[in-house]
């Protein structure tokens, strides 16, 4: 937090409560029909649609959801034993198998 920077309140963000099924298919049936007559039809902002195409185009997160973490359970495992093994030894300074 910055001194002397004021901090921003929250935007408004409205949420429709009651939605008006009618008026919905009506404003569907209107925009496919515009569609279908070649006008140019602004469609609603959907996040969903977006949604994987910027790890499409670049090669680092492309790789990095393309990496499986499979042997990083097993590696950290054996390591956590030999750990407790190395602490017993410094503990007792005997080695039991």
């Amino acid at each position: 937090m910055s001194i002397f920077k004021a901090r921003q309140p929250r935007k408004y963000r409205p949420r429709a409560i009651f939605v008006d099924e009618r008026r919905e298919k009506l404003r569907k049936l209107v925009n496919d029909v515009r569609r279908s007559q070649g006008e140019h039809v602004d469609e609603p902002y959907d996040p969903t649609k977006f949604r994987g195409t910027f790890s499409q185009y670049t090669p680092h997160a492309q790789r990095a959801s393309e990496r499986s973490h499979k042997l990083v359970w097993p590696i950290a495992l054996f390591l956590i034993i030999i750990l407790l093994f190395v602490w017993h030894y410094l503990m007792t300074g005997k080695v039991h198998w």
